[in-house]
């Protein structure tokens, strides 16, 4: 196998035709960077040359003219070219352009707290300024996959609605337009939290706590936001009929629940972790999502059972069909479990829930357009605008209660870190 010569060294006529390349840059500057008399100069010496060439159309040249004549177009064209050696240092001259980056290490130098199951490498030291965990965004560790699968799941879902928005002229006055505004605010927080919580929570323990307990709020900030829009949007007649009256308290309940479950779950149990953490998680969060999904379930059963036409019920399908896929890799270590130590950087299970929750939410996203559009008069038969605000209400008051409940149980975790170091 031929390798490539060391730099400043050309040895191919690759490399040749490259100095002719270069000194035919070099006097195109210099005809560029000319003064008017030398460039009038220039021109007289090109109709002398047209002249010549006048006089060879009666006398042809000799083959090597042709030869000459040849070169003379490849050196032309090979002023829009670059050299072989200049992209080879292309990467090196950005490298040295970016900070010095601290290297991954293994699990065996991180604290317990940091370490997960069947993962031994690609973790960020702590301790460390915050600069450096905001940059390992672009670092190769392996939490990146984590934080650009709901980075740009978040942006999409603020493209999307924007998109939507500008072509519906939507009235974001209106008492109907409310919990599509509330849904969207509460996807692209959970989304954001997320990223912060991957982001940063490897600079220290309390900073690992922290933000988990951060992306816990976003979570319940999603599910009844999720609640609000099937509630408004989705549900059908027979559905609403039946449940209406304490859907929404539930599922700010069942929300709450969720972030108080997670949050003491994290607090409670120390790694490794037994089995009542992840029980904790799942159930109360299991519960929000069966009580959130009701009314679009009975919705998708109706329409499939009367051979579905509903672009927005197929859409509400997926949702549901992505949200069970990433709810069985969030519960399971698969496929780190089956190949240790190969999955470290991309492929490890919680990857694949993050993608798979991103896909889910913006199907839901598309469904709920999908809604909003098509049943307004639905909309406007159930609901007054009074109804509408005392619902929404209740969603920054869900938000107030799950923060309150992260940040009580971050002073406990603060103290008992505290009483660990003295």
């Amino acid at each position: 196998m031929q390798e490539f010569p060391p730099d400043g060294q050309c040895t191919t006529r690759g490399a040749l035709l490259s100095q002719k390349l270069g000194s035919q840059l070099v006097s195109t500057v210099v005809v560029a960077g000319a003064s008017p008399a030398s460039t009038a100069a220039l021109r007289n010496s090109e109709l002398s040359g047209k002249e010549q060439r006048a006089a060879s159309r009666l006398h042809p040249p000799a083959l090597p003219c042709q030869a000459a004549m040849t070169t003379a177009i490849l050196e032309h064209l090979s002023t829009l070219s670059v050299s072989g050696q200049q992209l080879r240092r292309l990467p090196k001259i950005l490298e040295n352009g970016l900070p010095k980056m601290p290297c991954t290490v293994p699990e065996t130098d991180v604290p317990q707290l940091f370490r997960e199951p069947y993962i031994h490498t690609g973790y960020r030291p702590t301790g460390h300024r915050w600069r450096y965990y905001f940059l390992s965004l672009f670092q190769k560790h392996n939490e990146v996959v984590n934080v650009w699968t709901h980075l740009l799941a978040a942006l999409a879902v603020l493209l999307r609605f924007w998109a939507f928005a500008e072509a519906e002229a939507l009235p974001w006055a209106s008492a109907s337009t409310l919990p599509l505004l509330i849904y969207v605010l509460s996807s692209i927080t959970y989304l954001l939290f997320s990223v912060l919580a991957h982001l940063l929570q490897s600079q220290s323990e309390l900073s690992h706590y922290t933000f988990y307990f951060v992306d816990y709020v976003g979570v319940s900030i999603y599910q009844y936001g999720s609640a609000l829009v099937h509630f408004f949007y989705t549900s059908d007649q027979g559905w609403y009929e039946h449940f209406w009256l304490f859907f929404l308290p539930a599922a700010a309940f069942c929300g709450w629940l969720s972030c108080a479950g997670c949050c003491y779950a994290k607090y409670r149990y120390q790694k490794p972790y037994p089995i009542m953490k992840k029980i904790c998680q799942v159930v109360p969060s299991g519960l929000a999502f069966i009580l959130d999904i009701s009314p679009v379930a009975h919705r998708v059963a109706l329409c499939h059972l009367a051979g579905c036409q509903e672009q927005a019920a197929w859409y509400h399908t997926l949702q549901i069909l992505f949200f069970l896929v990433s709810a069985y890799f969030f519960s399971c270590p698969v496929p780190e479990k089956y190949f240790p130590g190969s999955c470290d950087i991309v492929g490890h299970g919680h990857q694949l829930f993050h993608v798979f929750l991103s896909i889910c939410t913006l199907s839901q996203l598309e469904a709920i357009l999908l809604d909003y559009q098509g049943r307004q008069e639905i909309f406007l038969q159930r609901h007054s605008p009074l109804s509408v605000y005392v619902a929404c209400l209740s969603f920054f008051l869900l938000t107030a209660c799950s923060t309150t409940t992260a940040a009580l149980l971050r002073r406990k975790v603060k103290a008992r870190l505290m009483k660990k170091e003295s």
